[in-house]
């Protein structure tokens, strides 16, 4: 599934081609993760998908091009046996929880437990839905953070509503499912930033998150600038815990012996 394109006149408009799973318990909103996204397809291609919402979504990444498939599976317990069939080729899972359920929290270790089992290998983040109705918080963001370190994933708290984290969450997981797929050796020094990229990384290394609000910018650019900057506050905590205990936070790394085989660039 994970596609490369280098051939001169290539008809394909990205560069990559990675499907995502969505899961997590009933009501915790992917769906409102799939409707936040910029417009794609939302019609499966292949039949018999009942309870399965499918979207697709390109999205900029280090100067590539890299078109999602992102898959909800369902938090239905009759849906795991669909999950097993969708697992089937996946280069990334994202876990999700509402932070205002810890139900919903607590139910992330059964889920944990179907990917062990049918998806070995694959890398997976931890997301936090319903930010913005963090005064209804069940689930502080610090046990949130050592759950998912101590099960070597990346962490974001996200709110679709807010359009907040989400996009980037999404970016970081394809930035692990890349590397995981040696993607990195295929980039080399070609990378580009975007002048957007620059800006917010001069403007972060300046100031403090509650120093962004004070800035004379318009609010959905205040906005995206937060959300860089936790999102590069999560990736330097994640890194700084690849020198204590890590498995898959170094893609690079030679899968292990159990590891799935469908991982792989085709």
């Amino acid at each position: 599934m994970c596609s490369l394109q280098n051939g001169i006149g290539s008809l394909k408009p990205y560069d990559y081609l990675l499907k995502f799973l969505l899961v997590g318990d009933s009501d915790v909103g992917k769906e409102e993760l799939l409707s936040g996204m910029e417009d794609g397809a939302t019609e499966s291609p292949y039949p018999s998908t009942d309870g399965i919402d499918y979207k697709t979504t390109t999205i900029l990444l280090d100067g590539k091009r890299v078109k999602l498939q992102l898959w909800d599976t369902s938090g239905q317990g009759r849906f795991c046996t669909i999950f097993r069939s969708y697992s089937r080729g996946a280069q990334g899972i994202l876990l999700v929880y509402d932070i205002t359920n810890k139900w919903s929290f607590d139910g992330i270790a059964r889920w944990i437990k179907e990917i062990d089992e049918h998806a070995p290998g694959v890398p997976k983040i931890l997301v936090g839905n319903r930010l913005h109705m963090a005064y209804k918080r069940q689930v502080s963001e610090q046990m949130a953070e050592s759950y998912a370190l101590k099960n070597d994933m990346a962490f974001f708290e996200v709110s679709p509503l807010c359009d907040f984290n989400v996009t980037e969450s999404f970016a970081e997981l394809s930035r692990v499912a890349l590397k995981r797929n040696g993607m990195r050796r295929t980039w080399g020094t070609d990378k580009v930033l975007t002048l957007k990229e620059i800006a917010c990384r001069c403007i972060v290394a300046n100031t403090t998150i509650y120093g962004i609000d004070r800035l004379p910018l318009p609010h959905s650019l205040t906005s995206h600038l937060k959300s860089y900057a936790l999102t590069n506050k999560t990736r330097v905590r994640m890194q700084s815990f690849v020198h204590r205990k890590i498995k898959y936070l170094n893609p690079t790394d030679t899968p292990p012996a159990h590891c799935r085989q469908s991982c792989i660039i085709s």
